[in-house]
């Protein structure tokens, strides 16, 4: 038989005192200083707080204990606000507000900006909302002309430097697909990436294969060998890539077996008496492999790192949607 789940917050948001909320944690200078604070303070001031700060019950005649929002709760001070709407928690767990984050990926910034411009939203009023030109509005609204659908479904998930679709746009669509599945498979979309695979496309592959290609610092006899070069280094890619997974297994298996073996003191120390180079060999095998592994862990953590932390996205002009007010509410709020 199933169980009911049971609610985690209080059905009814309370307007609490700000003078009665209690911080975890101080807001550091160089957050203060940020350009993420001031695009959050700027987003405060022109829509209010869309996200209400999370609060955990007191216990006795203590103060509210602040378990999500200690940017906006220093915004809100420095606006002068007295009181403030809270979501009241049932326990004092903070790990999952400042931890488990869903970033809000481009190509998603993309559609809700198209969105609130058709419901009537002025560009001037979401860049003042947003803390950007009105000319970065009209970017994100364009970014994706000449973008071919393949792509678009490739990257929908993916936090892109907006400079790279200018890149994709100058390369047919086959061009196109391809270079965002290097992209994916190297990990890498950044412009100045982006720009690289651009100028090692062949010119019967741009849009425009009538003009010669221009990259600033370049020869054409340099184009034309990175072309090659490019050609052959894909292809070599690719074939790495395919026996990629099985190398890994191997490697974990072999590792594994050889870490038990450095772990028995008896075969350890005649190693070390008889074939010290041996023993040096297995030891890098185990350490190379503990450092993917530990490396995996990071990039695990890296995807839920905190929106009022360090995890903010420095190529994208736009704050993140948690757990500060992000372009998702913004723009409910503005229409």
């Amino acid at each position: 038989m199933d169980r009911p789940v049971k609610a985690a917050f209080e059905r009814d948001l309370r307007v609490i005192p700000i003078e009665d909320i209690l911080p975890m944690r101080q807001v550091e200078d160089r957050v203060l200083r940020s350009v993420k604070y001031r695009r959050i303070a700027r987003s405060v001031a022109e829509v209010g707080v869309i996200e209400p700060l999370v609060v955990a019950r007191p216990r006795g005649q203590g103060s509210w204990m602040l378990l999500d929002g200690h940017v906006r709760l220093s915004i809100l001070k420095e606006l002068g606000e007295r009181d403030i709407r809270c979501l009241v928690s049932d326990d004092d767990e903070a790990f999952t507000y400042n931890r488990r984050v869903n970033r809000l990926a481009t190509i998603q910034e993309h559609y809700m900006i198209v969105r609130a411009l058709e419901r009537g939203v002025p560009a001037e009023k979401l860049a003042r909302a947003l803390d950007v030109d009105v000319k970065a509005i009209q970017r994100k609204r364009d970014m994706l002309c000449g973008i071919c659908p393949e792509v678009v479904e490739l990257l929908k998930d993916r936090s892109v430097n907006p400079s790279t679709f200018t890149m994709l746009r100058k390369m047919r669509a086959v061009r196109q697909i391809e270079a965002a599945e290097l992209m994916i498979s190297a990990g890498n979309f950044t412009g100045s990436y982006a720009r690289a695979l651009l100028a090692a496309t062949r010119q019967s592959d741009l849009v425009q294969s009538h003009k010669p290609k221009k990259i600033g610092g370049m020869t054409a006899e340099q184009m034309a060998r990175m072309e090659r070069e490019m050609a052959s280094l894909t292809a070599d890619f690719r074939t790495l890539e395919a026996s990629y997974g099985d190398d890994v297994l191997h490697l974990v298996i072999a590792s594994g077996y050889l870490s038990r073996l450095v772990a028995n003191p008896a075969i350890e120390q005649w190693l070390a008496a008889r074939h010290p180079e041996i023993l040096s060999g297995f030891r890098s095998i185990i350490s190379v492999a503990s450092l993917d592994a530990a490396a995996a862990e990071d990039d695990d953590d890296d995807d839920g790192s905190s929106a009022e932390g360090d995890g903010a996205d420095e190529t994208s002009p736009w704050p993140s949607p948690r757990p500060e007010a992000g372009p998702s509410d913004q723009l409910t709020a503005l229409g």
